[in-house]
């Protein structure tokens, strides 16, 4: 795990970790950061601002991804190696429910009220709903090639996911469990961030392609398209949100983009294959649903 200096745009250290790291989350309270690594089933608490380690949790089998839910009770991990999917008490951390999903059960959201998880599921290009009261998948819509990244819209009744197979996102009614719209994006569409604000722009990273492109979830269609050359993946927003920290995996390096001019304004050399990236700031995408507490 590389720690940043955002200010003088350098890695200030170098920390180690479980093998094959990909992506972390804040805890509810904020206070740590949980690296998930797949290979040696294992979640690292780290503490979020100097990135000194200060616990492990063994024997989560492959969490590749990972997400509590907005009112705190579960951890739901994905296991993307395995197929299957992991309902965790997240009090003590105890496996309440394991699923199978085939095949390669990849990113999740939650709905506001923490009754459903859904989960993008890559070999079989749909996206499942996990119920959280039951545990049991509910049901589940094919939506296109390799779906990665889903976005539950402010409304709560649709969906935005992106699909690395294809150039595009597409809208999906939750109700009606069918796409109702496809948003041209980029080849590669990968994973989606929420900007800063009421939750009516969302990014789209675009990793084939290389670029990002903004979203307007009113107008249902891209207003702004970043270059990002390197396989963008994940990214977090400075603590003042006018900038983007983007991973390029392809590159080893992560990236600023300051907002206003769409230019590149840092440039820092990381690891192999850099994945997730945090910003322990108020804008941070990995926060759960849950209001920080300080």
């Amino acid at each position: 795990m590389s720690v940043v200096d955002q200010q003088t745009a350098s890695e200030i250290r170098r920390l180690p970790v479980g093998r094959e790291p990909h992506h972390a989350i804040l805890t509810p309270d904020g206070k740590d950061l949980i690296i998930a690594s797949t290979i040696t089933n294992e979640l690292q608490f780290v503490d979020p601002v100097t990135g000194q380690e200060r616990r492990r949790i063994r024997d989560i089998v492959d969490p590749y991804q990972l997400g509590f839910s907005p009112d705190g009770r579960w951890l739901v991990t994905a296991a993307y190696r395995v197929n299957h999917v992991d309902i965790y008490d997240a009090s003590d951390f105890r496996l309440v429910k394991r699923l199978p999903l085939f095949s390669l059960p990849s990113h999740l959201a939650f709905s506001a009220d923490s009754a459903v998880a859904f989960i993008t599921v890559r070999g079989s290009g749909s996206v499942a709903a996990l119920d959280l009261v039951t545990k049991e998948i509910a049901w589940s819509v094919a939506v296109g090639e390799s779906p990665a990244g889903v976005y539950v819209f402010p409304d709560q009744k649709r969906l935005l996911v992106g699909l690395t197979g294809e150039d595009a996102a597409v809208v999906v009614d939750i109700q009606a469990r069918a796409i109702v719209k496809r948003i041209p994006t980029g080849r590669g569409a990968h994973n989606i961030f929420r900007m800063p604000g009421d939750g009516t722009r969302v990014l789209i990273t675009n990793r084939v392609e290389g670029t990002i492109s903004l979203i307007d979830l009113g107008r249902l269609e891209a207003v702004e398209t970043y270059r990002v050359p390197g396989g963008p993946d994940d990214l977090d927003f400075s603590p003042d949100g006018k900038q983007i920290w983007v991973r390029q995996r392809w590159r080893r390096q992560i990236v600023a983009i300051d907002l206003a001019t769409s230019k590149i304004v840092a440039t820092v050399k990381v690891g192999r294959s850099p994945h997730c990236i945090c910003i322990n700031g108020p804008h941070t995408v990995l926060r759960s649903g849950r209001p920080p507490v300080r």
